[in-house]
């Protein structure tokens, strides 16, 4: 079930500079880019009832198909008590089902017809986001963000 929400929800205003601790944590660092690129990419998926994560399990099953928790867990860098956690609602809402895999043990996910709606219809305010923070980062750095991020995942 969407929420009603304001298709533009205000930005939120970038912190000074001076706001921020530079501490030398590499995980604090790490969580609190995290969670101002989150909030970005949450308000602008509001208007579709989905948050981000959400989102990023639907284009995770929209590009590869159904997948066993486990290896939509390990995808997504999650644990799979975390993972159930969070298919939980979308299963509620209809955006996914969860079945018996092959061996009668596995439980898959797959995107049902309502998900794959909801997918495509988010993909617009997903493109937004993507703008908004490479318009205030910069697009070559952004790319070069995500494969550093992805060495990050590699090599730990």
């Amino acid at each position: 079930m969407r929420k009603k929400v304001p298709a533009k929800a205000p930005a939120a205003a970038p912190l000074p500079a001076t706001a921020l601790d530079l501490s030398p944590c590499n995980c604090l660092a790490l969580r609190q880019a995290a969670r101002h690129v989150s909030q970005i990419y949450d308000r602008h998926m509001a208007p579709e009832g989905l948050k981000t994560n959400q989102y990023s399990i639907l284009s995770k099953l929209a590009r590869l198909g159904p997948l066993s928790i486990n290896q939509l867990a390990g995808m997504m860098v999650m644990d799979r008590t975390t993972m159930g956690r969070a298919i939980r609602p979308m299963t509620r809402d209809k955006l996914l089902a969860v079945g018996r895999g092959e061996d009668g043990r596995t439980r898959v996910v797959r995107l049902t017809t309502v998900g794959e709606t909801r997918f495509k219809s988010a993909q617009a305010r997903w493109k937004d986001a993507q703008r908004e923070f490479e318009a205030s980062y910069g697009a070559a750095e952004a790319t070069k963000l995500r494969a550093s991020l992805a060495r990050v995942v590699v090599s730990t």
